[in-house]
């Protein structure tokens, strides 16, 4: 869904200040799609030595922008101005695309603080598959075209979001932790709540939050195998007491982390995810960044 720039424009574009930034946005559409054939179309281009000169200077600071400015993103995806905030992480762009905001899980607040961020702005989509889920949305990291960091990143710091932990790009991963803990250290938004991390003995406050994705601590006090999945038990009796469940196909990718989940007994832990009621609270990993252990040995 990459627009591609048009050679012939790019005299127009290039040659005046005013429109520097066009320049820029579709010259690293067209780069990040095909750097050859971008290559290629610049050498054809009837450009003035000095236009060009000055061009590719502009291009190379801006991808170099980029690329520090966030470690989430993937594929250049699209862009477009963002028309209406559908909800707290959907965006509707004025082409009628709904994108969705990936690796967060935002707080009943965020929908403010997004259309804040973004209303009738130009934002840039980038993620690792442009391919829409069934409801027709994309998915992916998103970014405002005049600072380069990301929707998500902005969220995470505002306390308006909590980290999904089921990015696997480890960077990824490292930039949207870093953004939270900030948030956490500085008690904003959702952190200014005292209870804002539920404690894993207390399993009626978690099971109040059925239905809901958080964050609980404590100390694991069993780890077991039943059939094919792996428990983390946080209480003597099981059947009341909040547990981790592990389906099988995540055991190799915690043991790939570096997780050896039959050693967890005794650690304290951190985990995140989205509450269920199998008999005691449940909380399922669906990604290896929804563990983390804090008590490193």
């Amino acid at each position: 869904m990459a627009q591609r720039l048009a050679c012939g424009k790019l005299p127009i574009v290039c040659r005046s200040l005013r429109f520097r930034r066009r320049c820029m946005s579709a010259v690293i559409f067209s780069i990040e799609r095909n750097e050859r054939r971008l290559a290629t179309s610049l050498k054809e281009c009837l450009l003035p030595t000095s236009v060009a000169l000055a061009c590719a200077l502009m291009l190379n600071i801006v991808v170099l922008a980029r690329a520090a400015a966030s470690d989430c993103g993937g594929e250049l995806l699209g862009q477009g101005r963002v028309a209406h905030v559908v909800d707290a992480r959907t965006l509707r762009l004025a082409d009628g695309r709904e994108i969705r905001l990936a690796g967060i899980e935002p707080s009943p607040d965020a929908r403010a603080i997004l259309t804040a961020l973004v209303a009738n702005r130009d934002v840039v989509l980038r993620g690792n598959n442009d391919a829409p889920d069934r409801y027709g949305r994309q998915h992916g990291y998103v970014t405002r075209t005049e600072d380069d960091i990301s929707l998500q990143v902005q969220l995470l710091r505002a306390g308006a979001a909590l980290a999904a932990g089921t990015v696997t790009d480890a960077d990824c991963a490292a930039e949207l932790a870093a953004a939270e803990t900030r948030a956490r250290q500085t008690r904003q938004g959702v952190w200014t709540i005292p209870d804002a991390i539920k404690n894993a003995e207390s399993p009626g406050d978690i099971l109040a939050k059925l239905g809901h994705f958080i964050i609980v601590e404590g100390k694991i006090l069993s780890a077991r195998q039943s059939g094919t999945t792996f428990y983390l038990n946080f209480g003597r009796h099981w059947v009341r007491d909040f547990a981790v469940i592990i389906p099988r196909q995540m055991i190799g990718s915690l043991t790939r982390d570096g997780i050896d989940i039959k050693t967890l007994a005794g650690r304290r832990v951190r985990v995140r995810g989205w509450v269920e009621q199998r008999s005691g609270p449940r909380i399922q990993l669906r990604g290896t960044r929804q563990l983390e252990i804090l008590d490193r040995r």
